[in-house]
């Protein structure tokens, strides 16, 4: 069994899905090949088309949602449809007005700036990027002090592709800037079920199609989480099978590895099985839920909590977090048959299916 908190279920980028030859391969390279995100692609074909029959840059595109869906592979798509040169970066990285002035004095006429997790973007780079996107223009200052001067730079018309999975810390001027926002949803099993079977092909496994959907039905709704799935799986499949990805293997393998039907490892359950067993259901506050686990509040709200939220095994509600029905069959527990338990109450949950005895003496004529 594997550690509690696995970084293979966990959507954020490792080093190994840039390294391998193969997973790079496994990136499709034309929205034809993409699959998923029916309504994004839909739109974006039309856009892509409209830039280059007009012959101008493309307008600046803002992809959000959850990390692992896409959002990248995207736009590298884009500007080889658009069939112009991409530069990436990311906000971190652009640490001062210097470094974002290199990077855009470079670019050529409609070529693609990919700015990942723009959200973290410095606030005097992000001052310094408002003329750019308006007016394809940068004014920096040059020297300190009486000698200060402004400078002012023309840029060639460029389009950025910002992406962040964290849309309400972007700042209203610099989101409003944006003309095409778009949000990434998580995938459907069928969708998965496309990407790992096209995966295998390209790594030359033969795979039964209930083999690839054991790995889509656990890989959480995320096509990078897919991949590195089928990546373990191929290895117990060359290791321990005859080489075919079968669902008994792929089954025998994720299982081992602690990866139950849902998609859950052993911090999401300890998680739930907190709630369940130590509060009763909730609700609970996400800071006792933090110091119980002994893990900070960001992971737990940034990691563990959204696919649980998703898939419908916990709730947010004013009070804390609430155990949901499906929560407490995923645990293989009975919910307890109380209304409120916040308030300590014992007022028992009346079963819909029997009328209440006030109700049998409405319809008796015994109230009124």
């Amino acid at each position: 069994m594997m550690s509690e908190s696995d970084p293979t279920l966990r959507p954020d980028p490792l080093p190994e899905d840039n390294r391998a030859e193969d997973d790079r391969a496994l990136r499709p390279q034309s929205l034809d090949d993409f699959t998923g995100q029916e309504e994004a692609r839909a739109n974006l074909r039309v856009f892509i088309e409209s830039a280059k029959m007009r012959g101008e840059a493309m307008d600046h595109v803002l992809f959000h949602g959850p990390p692992g869906l896409g959002k990248t592979t995207l736009a590298q798509i884009m500007a080889k449809e658009l069939g112009v040169g991409f530069r990436m970066t990311s906000g971190p990285v652009l640490a001062k007005a210097g470094d974002l002035a290199a990077i855009l004095t470079n670019l050529e006429a409609q070529d693609v700036l990919f700015i990942d997790e723009i959200h973290r973007l410095s606030p005097v780079v992000e001052e310094i990027l408002y003329p750019a996107l308006e007016d394809f223009e940068l004014d920096l200052v040059i020297g300190q002090g009486p000698a200060a001067r402004t400078m002012r730079i023309e840029l060639q018309p460029f389009t950025l592709i910002g992406a962040t999975t964290r849309l309400g810390l972007l700042t209203t001027p610099l989101r409003d800037r944006f003309g095409i926002p778009t949000r990434l949803n998580f995938y459907t099993i069928q969708e998965l079920d496309k990407i790992v079977a096209r995966g295998a092909r390209l790594a030359k496994i033969e795979a039964d199609p209930k083999g690839t959907a054991e790995i889509a039905k656990r890989a959480r709704g995320t096509p990078r989480i897919a991949g590195r799935l089928l990546r373990r799986v191929i290895d117990f499949a060359v290791v321990e099978g005859d080489g075919r990805l079968t669902q008994e293997i792929a089954d025998s393998a994720l299982t081992r590895l602690g990866v139950d039907a849902l998609g859950l490892d052993g911090a999401d359950r300890r998680y739930l099985s907190l709630i369940a067993e130590n509060y009763h259901g909730g609700p609970v506050g996400i800071e006792t839920i933090a110091a119980a686990l002994a893990e900070p509040r960001d992971a737990l709200e940034e990691v563990i909590e959204p696919y649980l939220l998703q898939q419908g095994l916990v709730a947010r509600t004013p009070r804390g977090r609430m155990l949901a029905h499906k929560g407490w069959t995923h645990l293989g527990l009975d919910a307890p048959e109380w209304d409120d338990r916040a308030s300590g109450t014992a007022s028992k949950r009346s079963d819909p299916a029997k009328p209440s005895d006030q109700a049998k003496r409405s319809d008796q004529g015994g109230l009124f």
